[in-house]
């Protein structure tokens, strides 16, 4: 007797019934935002514990005594942030497409070389850096800011030049162990160096005496034994070995692939950091520019602890996005998508609740001055509503990490938060009489802006194509195994780009 090919309960059959069809893309789903979850749950606790660091930085600027103090370490970091970390990470990122796909190709020793190429890139980029923040003060007083508050700033930040160094190490590490879904030892490490944080600043500032002044020195010394916790893990883990071979004159050669995608992820990353920080220049132009830098700064914090979790999610997506693309897969990789996306919806509607919920009590752990929690209680409900863009949009620029698209991010981010965003808050600031709330409802034009044009052209990705690029881009394929040029070449051949987005 002949078996039939179709059976009743054969996959066929099975296909043809709705219900069945749903809970099988439910089940893939579910599995989907358990990955993603792994990855991004202990990111979360790691965002929360740097972020009360930064916390306590301010706490103790607040408690100095005067609004001086704040207002110039608000202005300090606010300069950092856009001559220097933002740069640094946006650089950072450039290596999270190469190794979160050449970690789901099984490339591993790839990861190792990109390692060593973006530290050297970092710390040559910290060079030029370091030129900038010694001459600070006189730029701040060219910009038209505030003498006494200039001064402060430059102490502050004079003192925070050894954390160029640490910050280029710190990225790429993280980078590193986050591609390869390895976060919960991350928690760990920070845990570790924030425990240390509160007796540093406590010793430095109210033992030693030593102001502003030693509020930075304490953030160095924190990050420092940040990065030293991670080396030493990494070495007792274990978790090099498949990933290093060591130090190698290869990490100085091929960088043209490395340099396309860490150049445009600079730029996306520094347009929407530079969009905040500008917000504090243009603050010290404002009426009563003490009490708005210091507000500005306190509200920087502020869409600093809710951005931890879009970009937690941001992060898992990535790295689901990219192993697997990497492991040529793409349909899984289109699912880790829609799942992140659509979480991030939820996540902007529970920051919103939140700014709503902490507005009148917020700025009071900052400081006991009047206007300053007058005018940051005005506000968090603005930046409640542009955290229902910010989240989605945040979420998007992961899924475009995960497909090594940056340039995509860098023209959107441009177009909508300088083009857009950026006139409508000067328009409202300075000549339709928002004065302090302008600034800010530019923002929520440039963040509603964003993410609309996002969503547009994710929703055009073509998943199959993104997959041999992801090929190309590790060297997977035979005839890709040569040099980093014949791989930039290929993809240049491909043009993929130019079927699925704007650039």
């Amino acid at each position: 007797m002949y078996t039939p090919l179709v059976t009743e309960n054969s996959p066929s059959k099975l296909q043809e019934n709705p219900e069945v069809l749903h809970k099988t893309h439910l089940s893939q789903a579910l599995t989907e935002s358990k990955c993603i979850a792994n990855i991004a749950l202990p990111m979360v606790l790691t965002g929360l514990l740097l972020y009360s660091r930064s916390m306590i930085s301010m706490l103790f600027l607040g408690r100095l005594g005067d609004d001086l103090s704040l207002a110039g370490g608000s202005l300090a970091i606010g300069f950092a942030n856009i001559t220097g970390y933002s740069i640094l990470s946006g650089l950072a990122m450039g290596m999270e497409p190469i190794c979160g796909q050449a970690f789901g190709a099984q490339r591993h020793k790839l990861l190792g070389l990109t390692l060593q190429r973006t530290i050297l890139l970092l710390l040559l980029t910290s060079i030029p850096i370091s030129l900038l923040w010694l001459n600070m003060k006189t730029i701040l007083l060219f910009c038209g800011q505030d003498d006494d508050i200039a001064t402060q700033a430059q102490s502050y930040i004079l003192f925070s030049l050894p954390d160029l160094f640490s910050q280029s190490l710190l990225h790429p590490l993280r980078i590193y162990l986050r591609t390869q879904s390895i976060t919960l030892p991350l928690t760990y490490c920070a845990t570790f160096a924030i425990l240390l944080h509160i007796p540093i600043n406590y010793f430095l500032v109210s033992v030693l005496k030593l102001g502003i002044k030693g509020v930075a020195i304490s953030g160095v010394w924190t990050n420092l034994n940040l990065v030293t916790s991670l080396i030493v893990y990494v070495v007792i883990s274990g978790v090099y070995k498949k990933t290093w071979s060591g130090l190698s004159s290869e990490c100085l050669k091929d960088w043209k692939t490395l340099i396309n995608l860490a150049v445009p992820s600079c730029i996306s990353v520094c347009l929407e950091w530079w969009w905040y920080e500008i917000m504090i220049l243009l603050c010290g132009l404002l009426i009563n520019p003490r009490a708005t830098v210091a507000s500005m700064g306190v509200l920087i914090q502020t869409t600093s602890l809710i951005y931890i979790l879009p970009s937690s999610l941001s992060f898992g997506v990535s790295t689901r996005v990219g192993n697997e693309l990497g492991a040529n897969q793409p349909k899984k990789a289109k699912l880790a998508a829609i799942v992140g996306l659509s979480t991030s919806f939820i996540l902007g509607f529970s920051a919103l609740f939140f700014a709503i919920m902490v507005r009148n009590v917020w700025a009071t752990m900052f400081t006991h001055d009047a206007d300053i929690i007058k005018l940051t209680s005005m506000v968090l409900p603005i930046i409640g509503l542009c955290e229902l863009g910010n989240c989605p949009q945040t979420t998007g620029c992961g899924v475009l990490r995960g497909t090594a698209r940056p340039k995509m991010g860098a023209n959107i981010n441009l177009g909508c938060f300088y083009l857009v965003g950026m006139p409508v808050a000067v328009w409202l600031s300075f000549y339709a009489g928002f004065d302090f709330r302008g600034l800010w409802l530019g923002l929520l034009a440039a963040q509603g802006s964003c993410v609309v044009t996002m969503l547009f052209f994710l929703s055009r990705t073509d998943w199959e194509c993104q997959a041999q690029r992801a090929q190309v881009l590790t060297g997977t394929n035979a005839h890709n195994n040569g040099s980093d040029q014949e791989k930039t070449d290929s993809l240049d051949k491909m043009k993929i780009d130019n079927s699925d987005s704007p650039v």
